[in-house]
């Protein structure tokens, strides 16, 4: 639609009676409307009822309903398969394979694999627009200050380097681990070592050895309550931990905490560390001992964004983005406050018993602990959409009516809302029963339908015919050119000709019911982060059962691969492991000889996967470490990668998106054997091999593409660390700059990726001085991935 239509649209409007506070305001005759966009985490279709799925027990999300029957529901939207490179995709219109952002990025890796700030972000884009721009909550753009900042050259101005003009939220990529000891520092050395698995003290009934029926609940601010069983508490520990406070069991308040109260200890979603920046940069940590970082992540995330809403005057155009944090690891019980009398297990503490565990019987373990994720998992998604109720009404887009159904009527407004989620949902949380049935080990960080395949919901007052859906593929990458044609920018008057993104239009969606199909394919890829040469030995594995037991060097710590439902292989090994070398081991050969002489079955989390689909067919290419030597002829720690390349492999499916059971890309679906490329199709039809061929000729060129970046430091144009494809005075005064920052530790210039920003990257600028680096190189031929 042309801007001056959309003014006019805008400006023709008439809103509701606004004589209550929470009825929408009537729309400005601004012509740039203000665009608020959500990003939920972890959350695939198969939960989404509105898409026809949810499993045999759905969460309740009335208010996500609303916003789909108000607007449009993209059937057959994609993300990338994990969190980092598909919110890089949003934000930077290009695929991971563009930017070296190939993974959710951790501690290990290179700042090389992050969204670099030489990119034109959004919301620098949005502001040759007149926007100004705010990100609230979970983002996961860039590294964290684990490992002493390593990967995080602007610290906690990060986020205002890529063009926020105000940032409120988690530079981490999930909520820290449940403390189990509540707060408590006499229940263990660490949050993983306390008894309470849900992070807060249950009732005695449930839990009469290590429960609480009352007790003293201090709060940050020095203020305590005396609490106990009575009213609307059940449990007084809960109420507490729901309230900002730690409860100190069986005792009365005292003048000042006791010392055993730890205040500094992050629990889940129900405190941590915030970052913020401002306009200014002046970026600082909100520690989780401050009263305002603790109490729950959706309501924490929903009142952020509105207080920064409300700051801004009525002439000003904004895009808020809300990255809200559900349901990512660790899967962590609600506040009842949020959840509706009638869902099952709003009152249910059950899952927090020792008797839950169903100890010394493995197989009830892993049933009860199915159960008790797929009932939080519901409970977190219907309090997020219970916020996202909140935000709507509070931002004067919707209000409540008498029976607290949204009443959402976006042709009254001048915001377009756009929710999203970041990838599939993971496999402890996914809905495997029908309707829907989708598969729990090709879930989220593959790239099957299951990992993949998101909710997008569009409403606002462009839509023509609101309520319907829009079959045609879109991917998470368009979302950029969608925000940009919103805003009135140009994106291609924008970006450099030899750099173009990859995101294609998609407003016509909106704007024209009979809109054809704009795509002819979708794609998808995930591969290995740029990590400093030499580190192989600081790579630990993880084994994640519930995932078809894949092992992975993906989690750093041993803390984030329990919190992921895995096994650590790593160092500090627990009891699963206690036959390992001391030091653990670095490499998933060594863990995969180590299971098979116990009898246990181990698969690889590939180093780079991509998928490619025209609609009909989709192309899967997985690409995974080889060991050496031959399995089974040596010690365990003898292993290692294979130094001799990688087992590539193609699998064909044919697939749909269907309501109530889609036709999924499950194992043992493919539609030839599995095999290196090229395939054998002769056994299929011709229209068949003829779709085999358009797509593996498609793949060919992403491969190509990845391979020339991945390559684009140290072959194709070293030196050049603002990727404008030029060596010259730029690069030079860019390096100064992060040589200074950070310790020169990893940055953009870190052309040998040694994890060192210093004399050796500007050397390479020096030796290249003048260069001028062809595109044309992005089609040169691929080689195998990167090994990680």
């Amino acid at each position: 639609m042309a801007l001056t239509a959309m003014a006019a649209l805008l400006a023709s409007c008439s809103g509701h009676d606004s004589s209550s506070a929470g009825d929408p305001s009537p729309p400005s005759a601004s012509a740039k409307p203000n665009i608020l966009f959500i990003v939920l985490d972890d959350l695939g279709v198969d939960q989404m009822t509105s898409y026809g799925y949810g499993g045999a027990v759905p969460p309740r999300t009335p208010n996500l309903t609303a916003i789909a029957q108000a607007g449009v529901q993209f059937r057959n939207a994609w993300a990338m398969p994990t969190c980092t490179p598909t919110r890089a995709t949003f934000f930077t219109g290009r695929y991971p394979s563009r930017t070296n952002v190939l993974n959710a990025l951790v501690a290990t890796d290179l700042a090389n694999s992050a969204p670099s700030p030489y990119e034109m972000t959004l919301p620098k884009l949005l502001k040759t627009q007149g926007y100004t721009n705010a990100l609230v909550g979970k983002m996961h753009l860039t590294g964290s200050d684990l490992n002493a900042a390593f990967n995080l050259p602007y610290g906690y101005d990060s986020m205002w380097k890529l063009g926020w003009d105000h940032f409120d939220g988690f530079l981490d990529g999930a909520p820290y681990n449940i403390d189990t000891r509540a707060g408590l520092t006499t229940k263990g050395p660490d949050v993983d070592s306390g008894p309470y698995k849900c992070g807060f003290i249950p009732s005695t009934r449930i839990d009469a050895a290590n429960g609480a029926d009352a007790g003293a609940c201090y709060f940050a601010d020095g203020n305590c309550a005396q609490i106990s069983i009575g009213g609307d508490v059940t449990t007084p520990g809960r109420s507490c931990m729901e309230r900002g406070g730690i409860l100190d069991p069986g005792q009365s308040c005292q003048a000042t905490p006791p010392s055993y109260v730890d205040f500094t200890a992050q629990n889940g979603y129900y405190s941590g560390r915030w970052v913020r920046s401002t306009a200014n940069g002046d970026g600082h940590v909100i520690p989780a001992s401050d009263p305002s970082s603790r109490g729950y992540r959706s309501i924490l995330e929903t009142d952020r964004a509105l207080a920064w809403a409300a700051q801004q005057p009525a002439d000003q155009p904004w895009m808020l983005t809300v990255g809200y944090s559900g349901i990512h690891t660790p899967l962590q019980l609600p506040p009842v406050s949020l959840i509706a009398e009638g869902t099952p297990g709003r009152n249910d503490n059950l899952v927090c018993s020792p008797l839950a565990d169903s100890e010394n019987t493995p197989v009830l373990t892993q049933v009860t602990d199915l159960i008790d994720n797929h009932l939080i998992t519901n409970l977190m998604i219907e309090a997020m959409d219970r916020k996202i109720g909140d935000l709507l009404v509070g931002l004067r887009l919707a209000r409540y009516n008498d029976d607290g159904t949204l009443d959402y009527r976006p042709e009254q407004t001048d915001t377009v809302v756009v929710v999203v989620g970041d990838n599939g949902t993971y496999v402890n949380s996914v809905k495997f029963t029908a309707p829907g049935s989708f598969d729990p080990k090709r879930a989220k960080a593959s790239p099957y339908q299951t990992g993949v395949w998101v909710p997008l919901l569009v409403a606002g007052p462009m839509i023509a015919s609101p309520g319907r859906e829009v079959p045609h593929m879109v991917g998470s990458v368009d979302l950029y050119r969608l925000f940009a044609d919103i805003a009135g920018s140009d994106v291609d008057a924008a970006i450099p000709a030899e750099r173009p993104v990859d995101a294609q239009p998609m407003l016509a969606y909106l704007t024209d019911a009979g809109q054809a199909s704009i795509r002819s394919t979708n794609f998808t890829e995930m591969g290995t982060n740029l990590r400093a040469s030499g580190t192989a030995d600081e790579q630990y594995p993880c084994v994640v059962p519930a995932a078809n037991n894949v092992c992975t060097t993906l989690f750093p710590q041993k803390g984030i691969c329990l919190a992921q439902g895995g096994i650590w292989y790593g160092d500090n090994l627990s009891s699963e492991t206690s036959g390992l070398p001391a030091a653990g081991y670095n490499n998933c050969c060594q863990v995969q000889a180590y299971r098979s002489a116990q009898g246990e079955s181990t698969t690889f989390l590939p180093t780079a996967t991509k998928a490619l689909t025209d609609g009909t067919y989709k192309l899967v290419r997985v690409a995974r470490n080889q060991c050496e030597p031959a399995m089974g002829t040596a010690d365990p720690g003898a292993y290692s990668y294979s130094a001799t390349g990688y087992d590539i492999r193609d699998e064909l499916y044919r697939i749909d998106t269907a309501a109530p059971a889609p036709l999924l890309d499950r194992d043992g679906s493919e539609l030839v054997a599995i095999a290196a490329p090229p395939l054998d199709t002769s056994s299929l039809s011709g229209a068949q091999q003829q779709a085999y061929a358009r797509l593996s000729s498609e793949m060919d060129q992403h491969d190509a593409v990845a391979s020339y970046n991945l390559d684009y430091d140290t072959l194709h144009c070293p030196g050049d660390g603002n990727r404008d494809m030029v060596v010259d005075q730029k690069d030079v005064d860019n390096w100064r700059e992060l040589s200074r920052l950070n310790g020169g530790q990893s940055s953009w210039y870190d052309f040998n990726h040694d994890g060192r920003t210093d004399a050796a990257d500007l050397a390479i600028i020096e030796k290249n001085l003048g260069r001028s680096c062809s595109p044309a190189a992005s089609s040169a031929a691929a080689r195998p991935p990167e090994r990680g």
